[in-house]
This record gives structure tokens, C-alpha cells and sequence, in this order.
């Protein structure tokens, strides 16, 4: 693969990288982040090779980001993964750096950066960067296979969602022969505390479904402060919709401090991310996330999720 050799040349060509990610950190953007830094800091020890953004608390087990000052960006590479558009890039610093790579997986509605690879058949930038490995025949760490791994499962659901391939299963096989403790990953990646089990109760008690299968709960910070629970963490019950036979698709309203609303919209087989992009928001068919400044907004939203299962 062609460009998976033009961004080895690139990163040949420079001593200091810095990696980058989406604000508000997931499993997948944190392991291609990191597990990217492991790859190339393995095959090129000599480099200093860092990785920025905000540690989320929810996620610290997997990594941590590193301390970096401003001018490291000068005369440095800034490779950005898992990012679709630049307002979603945490730490605006990599604008500092003398070339940008885009390396990711969502649809590239904004085409940014001096090299940009985009897939959109990988189920996630973690899978991305192992074939980036794999096409280069630079060696994997044990860790490198940890955080890669963390990432697939992240983004497939466990291997459940559409975007598992073939591809998908055959690079997760590859990781698993890696030196990690795969089971107390997977553990980890499965396990909610107390308080999250309890907001899945209060999702599933307040659950609006229309006849055809649309759905939707409000978090109101209200909500949030009974439950103990911020927006970050409400990110591990996302899914919890999609477990009933009779939703279809559904959307997630969490209310901001500010006010205004995150709305994280899922489907099970009918695209939504139209939907995200009329709203502040984009992201892939299937998973999508959007953002609502009033409460008839909230409503406009949910009705053309309606209109979607209804117009079928």
C-alpha cells in the first residue's frame, strides 16, 4: 500500500513526533495514539516520539498522554489519529508542527493535514495502524499489540459491530499472539461500576421507543448529579439501546454544563450520520455524534431520527 510507505518516508525524515487524537477519548483513539507512539519508538528508539491530549480519567488504565512544551512542535512531524475534522483535534499545538499526517478511519468530510490516509472499510484507526505495520514491516511490541488491540475491540463492539471484516478478524488473530494478558483486557474493557449499572437502569426505565423503533433517553446534568456520573463516563452505556429487540435506531441526549446537549446517536442498520451533520456533528453511519443548543432542538433531532425508520 503506497501511502503506508509515503508516511514511513515522512516519519524517517524527523526527529521529534507527536501524536495526536479526538478530544474526549475512546478505546480506539487512545490505542492507535499510543499504540502508534509503542510501533515507531520500538523500530526507531533513537526519536523522541510523544503523544498529547487530556488524560480522561475513565481511561488512564490504558495510557496516559505525555508532557509536552511548545517548542517541541518546532521543526517537528504531527501525525493526528482517529480524527475526522480539525475542530476535533485535542491540542491545537500540532498547527505548530512542520508536517501533518491524518491517519483515520471515519469519512473524510474535511480533508486536512500535508498526507492524509483515510479508510473507511477499517473498523478503526487501532486496526489502521497495525496494517500501517504490517504493509511497512516495522516489528510490533508486546505493548504496541496491547494498545492496537484495546482499540479494535473498542470500536467493534467486541467484534459485533458491521465493521468487523474478514481484515478486522485476521489482524485481531495476529495482536492475540503477542505477549499480553488478553483476558484482563477484555475484562476490563467489559467491566462498569456501580453507578454506571445504575444509570443503565434509569436509561432503561426512561427509554422513549416510537412504533417504529426510535429511541431515546435525556441526561439532564440533574440526572447526572443523582447518579454521580459525568459526561465521559456516561460514553459506557451508549450501547445499552441497542440490547432491546424492538429499538432499531436511537439517540443519546446528555446535557452539557454549558447547557447545550451531546447527543450520541446509534443505529443498527440505517445511517444516522446525516443526521449528526445537520446538527454540529458527524461521524460514521452506524455511530455518530451530534450537538443540540435548546430542547426543541433536542425534539427536531428526534423527529428526523423518527423520519428515518418511518420514510423506510
Amino acid at each position: 500500500m503506497e501511502i503506508c510507505h509515503q508516511i514511513l518516508e515522512q516519519i524517517k525524515k524527523y526527529d521529534t513526533i507527536i501524536i495526536h487524537r479526538h478530544m474526549r477519548a475512546d478505546p480506539d483513539a487512545l490505542g492507535s495514539q499510543v499504540g502508534l507512539k509503542e510501533l515507531l519508538q520500538y523500530n526507531f528508539p533513537d526519536k523522541k516520539i510523544k503523544v498529547v491530549g487530556y488524560d480522561l480519567p475513565t481511561l488512564t488504565w490504558l495510557a496516559k498522554m505525555d508532557e509536552v512544551e511548545d517548542q517541541e512542535f518546532e521543526g517537528a512531524l504531527a501525525i493526528i489519529c482517529d480524527t475526522a475534522n480539525t475542530a476535533r483535534i485535542d491540542d491545537k499545538r500540532y498547527l505548530n508542527a512542520e508536517t501533518i499526517i491524518k491517519i483515520d478511519h471515519h469519512p473524510n468530510d474535511e480533508e486536512y493535514g500535508d498526507l492524509v490516509w483515510v479508510d473507511t472499510t477499517s473498523s478503526s484507526a487501532s486496526e489502521m495502524v497495525a496494517i500501517f505495520a504490517e504493509e511497512t514491516n516495522l516489528k510490533l511490541s508486546d505493548q504496541a499489540a496491547y494498545l492496537l488491540s484495546a482499540g479494535i475491540i473498542g470500536d467493534t463492539g467486541r467484534f459485533l459491530f458491521p465493521a468487523t471484516s474478514a481484515r478486522t478478524l485476521r489482524i485481531a488473530s495476529q495482536l492475540r499472539e503477542y505477549d499480553f494478558d488478553y483476558a484482563k483486557l477484555t475484562r476490563h474493557m467489559d467491566t462498569i461500576s456501580y453507578k454506571i449499572a445504575r444509570l443503565q437502569g434509569y436509561i432503561y426505565d426512561h427509554l422513549e421507543v416510537d412504533e417504529n423503533g426510535a429511541a431515546r433517553v435525556i441526561l439532564t446534568q440533574e440526572i447526572l448529579k443523582k447518579y454521580d456520573v459525568t459526561d465521559a463516563e456516561t460514553a459506557a452505556i451508549v450501547g445499552a439501546p441497542g440490547r432491546i429487540d424492538t429499538v432499531s435506531l436511537w439517540g443519546i441526549f446528555v446535557e452539557q454544563a454549558d447547557g447545550h446537549y451531546r447527543v450520541r446517536l446509534r443505529s443498527k442498520f440505517v445511517p444516522i450520520n446525516g443526521v449528526a451533520k445537520e446538527h454540529d456533528g458527524g461521524g460514521h453511519p452506524l455511530a455518530s455524534g451530534a450537538n443540540s443548543y435548546s430542547l426543541e432542538e433536542n425534539e427536531l433531532i428526534y423527529q428526523k431520527l423518527k423520519n428515518l425508520l418511518k420514510n423506510r
